[in-house]
């Protein structure tokens, strides 16, 4: 077993930088972005999120997820967060440091700060505008997820109902524009079929920001064989995401059962509509749900993750993997995996499958760095 000093040794030289974390949403929703309210330099056990933990993990970047309710607020929202995210780190100025290059990334590494990144998650955010768009770039905004749950006019989503069967041709524009100004692709949470057009149409390297794979765990939000495939042709990157419905099959199909099982029993499980990770899965649901399936919910795990993260490794080789665990993005995580604080227990089940510290360092930063620079290249011209 690889000793927990030796992988403690290998995340201060090779830190991870993590494609999703929702920290911006959930501290809106528990104190309304009031950063006097929870001292983030401390303990803040509602969340998965604090700078001790981000510390305890080696967390050296961390892409903050910029996301809001696709509705007519959503531009205003999503400028909102942006501000949060500045805040934050004007707050931590010895702990975190913005960051929109793999330079900066470097150098507030170098420093001993974690890269403080952003990510649009949802093309919703840009309101149908490349102006839009491209100020959210000159602010520091990295990448843009396509879309979210739902389908924007220009794209398919993964868990809405396909319309355009890809992309329209103002979304190959948006596509475009997002390499010609520097800011990532991100194809999570759209359709397969959007998947495909988008790599079709980039001259960029993409990511999935938080995204595991469907021959593992067949639900939409995942990336197929095949994509993850031609990810590799376009030297792009898949961040493996932790959250149990897009990681383990038996608990994708324990929530379907329990959701029937309620539905017969005249209970409503579906409270937020077009919600890919349904009702079942809150916490205070589950033990009546698990007494009226009659089958407990099962646990997921460590095991389940490395089973994502070495497919992904198989198919599209391992210069095309990342991690983007969507703490505070999902009410639970596998077992082992907790928190931000959990990179190491990760990284230590993968150094005692025979991982090599060079495919550690790639997984944990090397790829992502690698993608930033290349669409710096690309925006440069």
């Amino acid at each position: 077993m690889t000793s927990e000093a030796g992988i403690e040794g290998l995340l201060r030289e090779h830190p991870v930088i993590d494609g999703h974390n929702d920290l911006p949403i959930a501290f809106y929703e528990l104190c309304g972005y009031d950063l006097d309210a929870h001292d983030l330099a401390g303990p803040v056990p509602e969340l998965n999120t604090d700078l001790p933990r981000l510390r305890a993990g080696h967390v050296g970047g961390q892409f903050w997820s910029l996301w809001v309710p696709q509705d007519e607020h959503a531009v205003r929202r999503t400028f909102e967060q942006l501000d949060f995210v500045r805040r934050f780190v004007e707050r931590f100025p010895d702990d975190l440091q913005l960051a929109s290059s793999a330079d900066d990334v470097e150098a507030a590494m170098k420093a001993g700060r974690i890269a403080s990144l952003m990510g649009m998650e949802g093309g919703h955010s840009i309101g149908e505008s490349l102006g839009v768009l491209r100020t959210m770039r000159a602010l520091g905004v990295r990448y843009m997820t396509l879309t979210h749950n739902h389908n924007v006019s220009w794209a398919d989503s993964a868990t809405d109902e396909p319309v355009l069967g890809g992309l329209n041709d103002f979304g190959e524009e948006v596509v475009r524009e997002m390499n010609r100004i520097g800011m990532l692709v991100d194809l999570s949470h759209v359709s397969a079929d959007t998947m495909r057009h988008a790599l079709r149409v980039t001259s960029a390297p993409v990511i999935f920001s938080h995204s595991s794979a469907r021959a593992v765990c067949d639900v939409p939000r995942n990336a197929p064989d095949d994509v993850l495939e031609t990810l590799a042709a376009n030297d792009g990157v898949c961040m493996v995401t932790f959250v149990p419905y897009f990681t383990s099959q038996a608990y994708v199909d324990w929530v379907e059962g329990a959701r029937v099982a309620a539905e017969r029993a005249g209970l409503s499980t579906d409270d937020q509509p077009g919600n890919p990770i349904p009702s079942p899965l809150r916490p205070e649901n589950q033990a009546k749900l698990a007494e009226i399936y009659g089958q407990p919910k099962p646990e997921t795990t460590l095991a389940d993750v490395v089973a994502h993260v070495e497919h992904v490794r198989e198919v599209a080789g391992i210069d095309h993997i990342g991690l983007g665990g969507d703490y505070d993005g999902c009410p639970e995580f596998p077992v082992e995996l907790p928190d931000v604080a959990s990179y190491p227990v990760l990284f230590g089940a993968l150094a005692d499958r025979g991982w090599s510290t060079e495919d550690l360092g790639k997984l944990a930063s090397g790829n992502i760095l690698r993608v930033l620079r290349a669409a710096d290249d690309v925006a440069a011209g």
